[in-house]
């Protein structure tokens, strides 16, 4: 039997809310049709935002939504999105897919959104086919103070004169590759030039680097050693990790579901040597980690939409178990992490959601956030797992303080044998009696559809927290235990 050991007296660090953010892009269905059904639409809508999606959302608390891209924000006009006889232009992804973009949302339906939500709003900057005084312009006509400016007082015409609040503002998206195929130096050069602008106009801005494709060191070195001037404004290096897939999104073999989960703990080792080059520049004070892109990307076509949706799939309780480990990863490193966003909301890659038409759906992983989100916030405390060493056996295990509560989130990673463990508490003493969220089916192969939207769903119960706990095979489980009075 595994001992997962609770040291209270070892505080990890704060796990800032943003760790548990969302990115949503202009691509495939992620808006149109997902998010966005308009407000004249038959399905029922919140200023044109599907509202069974906006309740769901509001459910799970997100701190912050990332938009418009991905790259689609390196090909975005910022004034394409606001006003009247708003142009069609081609997107980023048209060539791959058969959408162009109608630009109906842009900057104050996106807000509305964050509003309705509540969420933060980070924006990605166009740095590929824009000029810094763009991204200024941009930051003016939403922040700054109303009756000032002239881009303010047009802001204001267009029904909104109180300023925005977008505290987060990344400099490009992927500029090693489709975001201009910079090389590090070149990029450090062209956000030095960027963030100057943004930093002069708007300090209070926090400002995120373009950080690494998945282990390429190589650009963080060069471009973290190249902001050394510019770190007192420089808030994050922002690093998209993807795991990837291993065999078919809803046919996986178990030899398939240990690969998919190795692969998604190299997060950890990115992170890791990440941070210990922005330690070896003396930055780890300013610069933290921001993971605004991560999660499976599975084959096309297996969502609801039979590939109509670019890189729309299917998300079974691996892709839930993938999220559950990367998120007590994130959390049991919260000291060098800022933000991350899981991509993506809806219809896309690792979405929380499924929709079209009358349906909206939510995903094994939509659960994983409902059952961790009260880590938000909360102080991270270390755990120690007895009898861990193989990995395709494991616990992956965090845990968190907050307003006299203890969370501890667990992830069996077998897919072949359930496990029993006891928690041993260290400096802290816990009532004998706690709650129970668990994430699980006999079939890990499991997945909701618009026909079985409820097929893959978490259970509640209580617990004694003295008593040995058992979690399935291939299951999620949230464990909250008040502190003993």
């Amino acid at each position: 039997m595994k001992k997962i050991y609770l040291v209270a007296p070892h505080k990890l660090g704060t796990i800032a809310p943003e760790v548990y953010g969302h990115f949503s892009e202009h691509i495939g269905g992620v808006f149109y049709d997902g998010l966005w059904v308009g407000r004249d639409s038959s399905i029922p809508n919140i200023r044109g935002f599907r509202k069974d999606l906006i309740e769901k959302l509001q459910k799970i608390k997100p701190p912050v939504l990332r938009w418009p891209g991905g790259c689609y924000a390196e090909v975005y006009n910022w004034r394409d999105g606001i006003g009247e006889d708003r142009p069609t232009r081609i997107n980023w992804w048209t060539r791959n897919d058969h959408r162009y973009e109608p630009n109906t949302v842009g900057t104050h339906e996106f807000l509305d959104l964050c509003e309705l939500i509540g969420a933060k709003a980070y924006f990605a900057t166009n740095v590929t086919s824009s000029s810094p005084m763009e991204a200024r312009n941009w930051m003016d006509y939403c922040l700054s103070p109303e009756g000032t400016t002239t881009l303010a007082k047009e802001r204001a015409r267009n029904g909104h004169p109180q300023p925005f609040d977008i505290p987060y503002w990344g400099v490009g998206n992927e500029n090693w590759g489709g975001g201009g195929n910079m090389r590090p130096e070149y990029y450090a050069d062209e956000y030095r030039r960027y963030a100057t602008l943004m930093n002069n106009a708007f300090p209070e801005a926090r400002l995120f680097a373009c950080g690494t494709n998945f282990e390429d060191f190589n650009w963080t070195q060069k471009v973290i050693a190249s902001l050394q001037s510019q770190k007192s404004y420089t808030h994050g290096f922002a690093m998209h990790y993807y795991c990837g897939f291993a065999g078919d999104p809803v046919g996986f073999t178990e030899e398939e579901w240990d690969r998919q989960l190795r692969q998604a703990k190299g997060i950890e080792y990115a992170i890791k040597r990440n941070w210990n080059i922005i330690s070896g520049f003396n930055a780890q004070d300013k610069i933290k980690l921001v993971v605004d892109e991560w999660g499976c990307w599975h084959p096309d076509g297996s969502g609801p939409s039979k590939g109509y949706n670019l890189f729309e799939q299917q998300s079974t309780l691996r892709d839930a178990m993938v999220a559950a480990l990367s998120l007590n990863i994130f959390n049991n490193h919260c000291e060098k992490i800022a933000m991350t966003n899981v991509a993506q909301l809806v219809n896309n890659l690792h979405a929380l959601f499924l929709a079209g038409g009358e349906h909206c759906i939510v995903t094994p992983t939509y659960h994983v956030y409902d059952m961790f989100k009260e880590h938000q916030g909360a102080e991270a405390i270390e755990t120690v797992v007895t009898d861990n060493s193989d990995f395709a056996e494991s616990l992956s295990v965090s845990a968190s303080v907050k307003d006299g509560q203890l969370l501890v989130t667990v992830g069996n990673l077998s897919c072949r044998h359930d496990a029993a463990f006891t928690l041993e508490q260290v400096g802290m003493k816990l009532a004998s009696q706690g709650s129970a969220v668990l994430l699980h089916d006999d079939d890990l192969h499991a997945h909701n559809t618009f026909d079985e939207p409820e097929r893959v769903k978490t259970v509640s119960y209580t617990f004694d927290s003295a008593q040995p706990v058992t979690i399935p095979k291939g299951a999620v489980l949230a464990l909250r235990i008040p502190f003993a009075e």
